[in-house]
């Protein structure tokens, strides 16, 4: 059959072009929500492995939820509904298929030093608002997706503050652990309240200090059984449970044993915070360096998860779901939170194969608050105490923090000032206290510009000069490396006045080779500049070389390649002569000086003979 032609143009079909919108749509879902995404490829034995690990991170995921709302001033019921709001929100979103979200030690004290100035009675409810605040601000990052810059901020301040805050955690909890009595006002800065806790240590509680090294001893006994038979005992929840019968066999709440109380056998009600605009303001300085602590914190577990499972992360989204999950948290009455490195390193251990892992394990959670929450009645504050006391301890990086102490001074003075920082100061401002000492430190070490000065040798190379070369009185070579912004002028103006100081030896003419000179602003161009000017009026010639693409269009935007000469200008050339830029810079000198060379120069008897051949040792 004959092919029939038509001058008119062609039509989409509708069918097909419905079924484009609807898999572009889908994409955009399961790239929105990864979670989802998994299940195009969900298994029976994914089910199996995903349900295991969340059951064995929820047993663990119910005590430490409960310890760490008290952590943060809270009533544990709390903790419980974070671990499962903010879990399985979390979850659904993370780019991360391992990392578990919800209540973090870290976070629980930052939480607690922000609320400490308020009321007890206004903790709770200004809680939930410091949690939309975090969420609103992490989605505000990922929005403007700066989640990357993370990566900009040293290592160093991450582990001063977790140095800090496991000491805070210690000075809060000695109280509870001992059985003291209430003899401060909770308003009362940490080291004060250490100090009266110290000062009132003869009215330790026998009774209550016995039951919270009890807890500890079984914890860390069956962490050593676990460890040695490789047996996933649920270690802490045995160890409170364990506590808790022996509190009510015993009768230990009628001789002063203080327990956690009723726990409401219910879930978290959707509730609309109360917002005031005078916890506002009053909050927002904590809710930025929450927020910022989260999402290092949970970026940071999961790059190191995805290091040993080989997935590929993407961070924009990794901060899009710690932001969900906190703003969907402070709708159910739940506190700040963000990735556990605890419960996380769990789940990748049982073997969890997705992010459902995690929505299991809020599941499960949410089943034991229902049908088990009236048991933990008898839960003893001092055992629940003590496992805040051994997360402190397992929260410090004993390697990191004695590689960081050991390597560099600048890394041991960040770690350290920001772990005192903590301490003395404010735990939440001491992100921002270490994010600053970073830049402090790090700032004068990217403004170094490095110049080398480079010579003809007898040997017809040019390369780096020695101390044992003769110096030529008409030709002098510089390289210059390093960033070129405002912060390095200083420097470089210190560099220039030397070489300018050249023409008392008869210096006719500079080459400055700018290859490795990077990211030039307006402040360092104004310099080189001001240089070029003061060397024509000393009668000595600038030639620049070695200039790469995004140099020249600089240069070229700010008018000195027209003031300078375009022939005194020579560009980088990616070609196989890797120097060819700056051998054209140095025959061109030669042309400057028509022939008025110093009597050691190397080329003074070859220009006679007509020879050339120059090439690079550098």
């Amino acid at each position: 059959m004959a092919r029939v032609l038509s001058d008119k143009p062609a039509t989409k079909d509708p069918a097909a072009s419905d079924g484009q919108a609807s898999g572009s749509w889908r994409e955009g879902f399961f790239r929105i929500v990864p979670a989802f995404d998994s299940l195009r490829t969900y298994s029976r034995r994914s089910l199996f492995l995903d349900t295991m690990a969340g059951l064995t991170v929820a047993t663990v995921a119910v005590p430490q939820a409960m310890a760490y709302a008290l952590a943060a001033g809270l009533k544990p019921e709390y903790g419980l509904y974070t671990a499962i709001v903010m879990t399985a929100v979390g979850a659904l979103f993370d780019s991360s298929k391992q990392l578990i979200n919800g209540p973090t030690n870290a976070i629980s004290i930052a939480v607690l030093s922000a609320l400490v100035a308020f009321p007890e009675a206004d903790r709770v409810q200004l809680a939930v608002v410091l949690a939309l605040l975090v969420g609103a601000v992490q989605l505000l990052i990922t929005l403007l997706r700066l989640g990357d810059l993370n990566r900009y901020i040293s290592h160093a301040v991450i582990v001063g503050f977790t140095l800090g805050a496991a000491v805070l955690i210690v000075l809060d909890q000695l109280k509870n652990l001992f059985g003291l009595p209430k003899i401060v006002t909770a308003d009362e800065h940490f080291v004060f309240r250490f100090w009266h806790t110290i000062s009132h240590i003869d009215q330790t509680h026998f009774p209550t200090l016995m039951v919270g090294l009890g807890t500890v001893a079984i914890a860390l006994t069956l962490g050593f059984i676990n460890r040695r038979l490789r047996f996933p005992l649920p270690a802490l929840l045995i160890a409170v449970m364990g506590t808790a019968a022996i509190v009510w066999a015993f009768g230990l709440k009628e001789l002063g044993v203080d327990v956690v109380g009723k726990i409401p056998a219910e879930l978290p009600a959707f509730e609309v915070p109360k917002l005031d605009w005078a916890h506002v303001r009053a909050l927002a300085g904590s809710s930025l360096a929450i927020a910022l602590l989260g999402l290092l914190e949970a970026i940071s577990m999961a790059k190191a998860i995805a290091a040993q499972t080989g997935q590929k992360l993407d961070i924009n989204q990794q901060c899009l779901s710690e932001g969900l999950a906190n703003l969907t948290g402070s709708l159910f009455h739940c506190y700040p939170g963000s990735g556990s490195l605890t419960r996380s390193t769990i789940n990748q251990q049982a073997g969890a194969q997705t992010q459902w892992s995690g929505v299991i394990s809020a599941g499960a959670v949410a089943l034991i608050v229902v049908l088990f929450a009236r048991f933990a009645y008898y839960i003893p504050r001092s055992g629940l105490a003590g496992i805040l006391m051994v997360a402190a301890w397992r929260l410090v990086d004993k390697q990191q923090l004695a590689y960081h102490l050991k390597t560099t001074r600048s890394d041991a003075w960040i770690v350290c000032l920001t772990a005192i920082a903590a301490v003395a100061i404010s735990v939440e401002f001491c992100i921002l206290i270490g994010v600053f000492l970073s830049f402090l430190f790090y700032v004068p070490r990217a403004a170094r510009i490095h110049m080398t000065e480079l010579v003809l040798a007898p040997e017809r190379v040019v390369r780096e000069r020695i101390t044992s070369d003769p110096q030529c009185g008409r030709i002098r070579i510089f390289s210059l490396e390093g960033e070129f912004f405002f912060g390095a002028a200083p420097e470089l103006e210190d560099h220039f006045d030397r070489i300018a100081a050249l023409t008392r030896e008869g210096i006719r003419v500079v080459v400055l080779r700018v290859k490795r000179a990077r990211n030039p602003d307006p402040v360092c161009l104004a310099v080189l500049e001001r240089f070029i000017e003061r060397m024509d009026k000393l009668g000595a010639t600038v030639l620049l070389c070695g200039i790469r693409p995004d140099f020249m269009r600089i240069i070229e935007a700010g008018g000195l390649v027209r003031r300078l000469g375009p022939e005194r200008v020579f560009t980088f050339q990616e070609t196989g002569a890797v120097w060819s830029s700056t051998l054209e810079a140095i025959r061109f000198a030669y042309e400057v000086l028509k022939g008025d060379v110093c009597a050691i120069c190397p080329r003074y008897a070859e220009s006679l003979e007509g020879k050339e051949g120059w090439y690079y040792m550098i």
